[in-house]
């Protein structure tokens, strides 16, 4: 990697357009994920399902394709055109997401996931290197948050399209209406974005050839905050995921309510308060970490704690409207971890390894926290039931919360050596 003469940069509203598409992209990406969720209580009635069947619908199995698939796609992008990779991606999820509703049974159903998963590895990935090179560190966590948006929108649209729809015209017809518009979004994405010069923001260009896959491996195993970081992430993807996907059926279950009466609640605060919360504090860690780099982990060791007291008593709350007022904070800051991981990511690597280091955070975030965290909750939903304990999901909930205690530590941990590793990567 070399410095050069500086690079003219994209127009702002050509990187504001580019960032506005990809944004929309991973929305239509949590839509696809989200509509299965607001409805899994029906599902589970029709289809006659475990919640450790859910969980696995929702997590497992869904990971294991978008994970592992995530790492082949960023080698790919790390040394093709990104842009395609995102359209042909953002094709076939959809494409599997319309075919999700004609699952006759559990079996089905799972295939159908498992195409939503390969589909969705080739989406963030390409995305965040894309993201990297149109914005600078000074401005990237907020570029960042501004694309996290899509998780929180993309659940504020699924949780409400997956309800009304489920309303008047049954749970199948909402994976239809969830999946087709994204294959108009491929096409937008194909021909209307350009790719990005790689390190632009930076004015900087890689020479030689792109690191090996082992290479880059024993480069991040170097960098002692990015371990760290990963593992503290790790820890509260586990619990957020089990709290999203399970959140809605603690509600209807205990409140005896409907997915048509959450939705809309669920949506508004998960998803409009959570991309709220996802833009403000990126800029906060934004400006924070203009003066001081090791506020990306610190950032989320506080939003952690933050969380803690307030999703425990959403859980004790003696009514709906109790739970979502004490839901409030957990959802503002509850993406925050999703956006500073994936800043981190960009700025602990060299150049052309962004996009794999991307994935390899997508990969252990999908496969460990967004696979285990539904189907740990599942299981032990499943457990207390047989144990005959009142509100056993409420309670495997409460166990669940553990996870996030213990990321504390860890994001500690990567503040103590974040600024050397990053001087590292910027001088390799």
């Amino acid at each position: 990697m070399s410095v050069t003469a500086p690079a003219s940069p994209a127009p702002m509203a050509g990187r504001a357009w580019i960032l506005a598409v990809l944004t929309l992209t991973y929305t239509f990406n949590h839509i696809d994920r989200q509509v299965l969720v607001i409805l899994l209580e029906p599902i589970k009635a029709d289809l006659n399902l475990r919640d450790s069947q859910l969980g696995m619908l929702t997590g497992l199995v869904f990971a294991a394709f978008y994970a592992t698939l995530g790492i082949p796609v960023a080698m790919w992008a790390d040394r093709g055109n990104r842009r395609n990779i995102i359209a042909m991606a953002l094709t076939i999820w959809s494409g599997m997401t319309a075919l999700s509703g004609l699952a006759q049974n559990y079996w089905q159903l799972l295939l159908a996931r498992m195409g939503v998963g390969i589909g969705e590895a080739g989406g963030t990935p390409p995305a965040t290197s894309m993201i990297a090179d149109l914005y600078g560190p000074k401005e990237r966590a907020t570029a960042m948050g501004i694309y996290t948006t899509g998780i929180g929108i993309g659940v504020m649209l699924g949780f409400a399209l997956g309800g009304f729809v489920y309303q008047h015209y049954g749970w199948r017809a909402a994976f239809f209406v969830a999946g087709v518009p994204g294959l108009i979004l491929a096409l937008i994405v194909r021909f209307t974005i350009h790719e990005p010069q790689r390190g632009l923001s930076e004015n900087i260009a890689a020479t030689g050839d792109v690191p090996s896959v082992p290479e880059t491996l024993r480069f991040i195993a170097g960098q002692t905050s990015f371990l760290w970081l990963l593992a503290g992430c790790l820890l509260i993807c586990i619990s957020s995921n089990a709290f999203l996907v399970f959140t809605s059926s603690h509600l209807q279950r205990t409140y005896d309510l409907t997915p048509g009466q959450v939705s809309l609640p669920l949506g508004i605060l998960i998803g409009g308060v959570g991309s709220i919360g996802a833009v403000v504090i990126g800029a906060v860690c934004d400006r924070l970490s203009a003066r001081d780099l090791r506020w990306r982990p610190l950032m989320i060791a506080i939003c952690a704690a933050a969380a803690l007291p307030f999703a425990w008593m959403f859980l004790r709350a003696g009514t709906v409207w109790q739970a979502y007022a004490w839901n409030l904070v957990p959802s503002f800051i509850g993406l925050v971890y999703a956006s500073v991981a994936y800043t981190a990511s960009q700025e602990l690597v060299r150049l052309r390894m962004r996009s794999f280091a991307s994935a390899f955070m997508l990969f252990c975030l999908t496969l460990i926290g967004i696979g285990c965290g539904p189907w740990i909750a599942g299981l032990l939903s499943d457990h207390f039931t047989a144990t005959g304990a009142a509100q056993p999901l409420a309670r495997a909930l409460e166990l669940i919360l553990v996870f996030n205690l213990l990321s504390i530590f860890c994001l500690l941990m990567s503040s103590r050596t974040y600024l050397r590793d990053v001087q590292r990567a910027a001088g390799s």
